[in-house]
């Protein structure tokens, strides 16, 4: 039933494109589009401003032989410049614009339906020229060579290289979409994730291919310096199958209900917490020997009563000793009818 309803919507919007009044209705936004637009093209330079000139920082520093630096803290220096810029500028612009400042991720929401055509082309092209911008911007502020293109390690082959940027970009386009474009009570901190998802991709890809998850970042740097790299195209190719696998893995979470697999996960209500486990074993214990009262013996125990001990022994059909009230320890002898008679210790040594 469900797969015939989206075969008749895939059917109607296929048919909406060959229709005038369709194309118009395109257009209809057009000027709150080419406003989000220009903010997001502030958005991407603002980010990639910051970041690339992290990465050129660090670079500059490894370079300095007075002040030597290790691969790790280079790349740790990067991950880091990269995610917290992400962080920081998302969560200044995503009530603005969304926050996106990728055209991969922008690809991703079109194609869920969280980004109209139009605005989607708008966006790559803010995109694109923000990070021509940041690019330029790092490069006439620092007086070394711009160090921050993306470029594939030794030993690494374009099929990896393609590949690692397809993973990377579906984990960040991931986050984007189940962070940020669902909507729970977490989504106003969803800037954080996804900054932290950048980060924790450019810990594991930056050696080997930059970690770019971005067409535009690598786009910016090379459109700056000249394209001296012939394996630009990977940092299309990649984060584009990326946005692809990305948005199918959500599309598939979507459509078989993911939140029925966890229900109550996102809800702040301390009545869906876990109950008392302690609880749950006397309750079991109970129901599988009704003659072992645990739940009274525990509580007795908790009281600090002393006959509890004993009354618990008596009803499992074990002898205990107590003091009768002449002041003497005797035996109590449990009876076939768990009757107690006292029997004294002399007579029972006897």
């Amino acid at each position: 039933m469900a797969d015939t309803s989206f075969a008749r919507q895939c059917t109607t919007r296929i048919k909406c494109l060959f229709t005038t009044s369709c194309w118009a209705s395109l257009f209809d936004t057009i000027c709150d589009d080419s406003k989000a637009a220009g903010v997001e093209f502030v958005g991407t330079t603002f980010f990639l401003l910051f970041g690339l000139g992290g990465i050129q920082a660090a670079t500059a520093e490894s370079d300095d032989i007075r002040r030597p630096s290790s691969g790790v803290e280079q790349v740790l220096y990067i991950s880091t410049c990269m995610g917290m810029s992400l962080l920081v500028s998302a969560w200044l612009f995503f009530r603005v614009t969304g926050g996106l400042f990728n055209p991969n991720v922008s690809l991703a929401l079109l194609l869920i339906g969280g980004l109209k055509p139009v605005r989607f082309v708008l966006y790559c092209v803010a995109q694109l020229s923000g990070a021509i911008a940041a690019a330029a911007i790092v490069r006439g502020l620092t007086s070394a060579p711009l160090s921050v293109n993306t470029f594939l390690a030794n030993g690494t082959s374009r099929a990896q290289a393609v590949f690692i940027e397809m993973f990377i970009t579906a984990a960040l386009v991931l986050s984007v979409l189940m962070l940020a474009a669902e909507k729970h009570h977490a989504t106003p901190f969803a800037p954080v994730g996804i900054g932290l998802t950048l980060f924790a991709c450019h810990l594991f890809a930056v050696y080997y291919t930059g970690a770019s998850m971005n067409t535009a970042r690598s786009f910016g740097p090379a459109a700056v310096s000249g394209f001296h790299d012939p394996n630009h195209w990977v940092y299309w190719v990649g984060p584009f199958l990326g946005s692809l696998l990305g948005a199918g893995f959500y599309v598939v979470l979507k459509h078989y209900r993911y939140w029925t697999l966890n229900p109550d996960q996102a809800t702040t209500d301390p009545r869906k917490s876990p109950s008392d486990p302690i609880e749950k074993i006397e309750d079991k214990l109970n129901s599988v020997n009704p003659s072992i009262n645990v739940t009274e013996s525990s509580s007795a125990g908790r009281t600090g009563s002393s006959e509890a001990p004993t009354l618990n022994k008596i009803r499992m059909g074990e002898p205990s000793t107590s003091r009768n009230s002449a002041g003497d320890w005797g035996l109590l002898d449990v009876g076939r009818w768990g009757h107690a008679s006292k029997t004294s210790l002399d007579d029972s040594a006897v």
